[in-house]
C-alpha cells in the first residue's frame, strides 16, 4: 500500500466501514448504495475460485441483480428464513493502482452470526475480498468478491457476506 495516498486509502476504508455497518444492521439498502452502477457482487467458496469454477453462493453479475439481491432479503425471504445478526472484522491488506480513480483492494474478513432464536455466536465465515473500487471522491465498488476461505458454511446464508 505504499505510494498510494492517503485519500485514496481512506476513501476506500469508508467504504469498507459503509459496507459492514450496513450489513451488521440489515440495511440492504444501504449495502446496494456501496455498489457503483455498472457493479457486481459475487459470494464464492475458494475451492472453487481456485480452479475457476463459477460456482458460487451468490453471483449477482449486473447492478440490476444488485437490486434483486435487496428484493429478495427485505420482501420476498423477509419472514421465510431463520434471520441472524452478522457482525463483520475486517483488515484492509492490499491496494493495488490500476489506472485512472480504479484500484484493486484485498480485505481479509471475520463474519461472526448469532441466530435470532438462540442468541448463541458462532463464526459464519472467513475469507478475503477481493474488490475493483472507484475512487472518484467518495469510493464505490465496481465490483466485490467475497472469497470463503472454506466450501462448507455452518447455516443458510441469508444475507450477503
Amino acid at each position: 500500500m505504499m505510494g498510494i495516498d492517503y485519500k485514496v486509502r481512506d476513501a476506500i476504508e469508508a467504504l469498507n466501514l459503509k459496507y459492514i455497518r450496513a450489513l451488521d444492521r440489515r440495511d440492504m439498502h444501504g449495502w446496494l448504495a456501496t455498489f457503483d452502477n455498472p457493479g457486481t457482487y459475487v459470494c464464492i467458496p475458494k475451492e472453487n475460485e481456485d480452479r475457476g469454477l463459477p460456482i458460487s453462493y451468490m453471483l449477482d453479475d449486473s447492478y440490476d441483480r444488485l437490486k434483486d439481491r435487496v428484493t429478495q432479503v427485505t420482501q420476498i425471504q423477509a419472514d421465510a428464513v431463520e434471520h441472524y445478526q452478522p457482525r463483520h472484522f475486517t483488515q484492509l491488506v492490499d491496494i493495488q493502482p490500476l489506472g485512472g480513480v480504479n484500484y484493486r483492494v484485498e480485505t481479509h474478513f471475520t463474519v461472526n452470526y448469532t441466530p435470532d432464536n438462540t442468541g448463541r455466536t458462532d463464526v459464519l465465515a472467513t475469507g478475503t475480498y477481493v474488490d475493483e473500487v472507484v475512487v472518484n471522491g467518495e469510493a464505490r465498488f465496481r465490483s466485490r468478491r467475497a472469497v470463503l476461505d472454506t466450501n462448507v458454511v455452518p447455516r443458510y446464508v441469508a444475507y450477503p457476506i
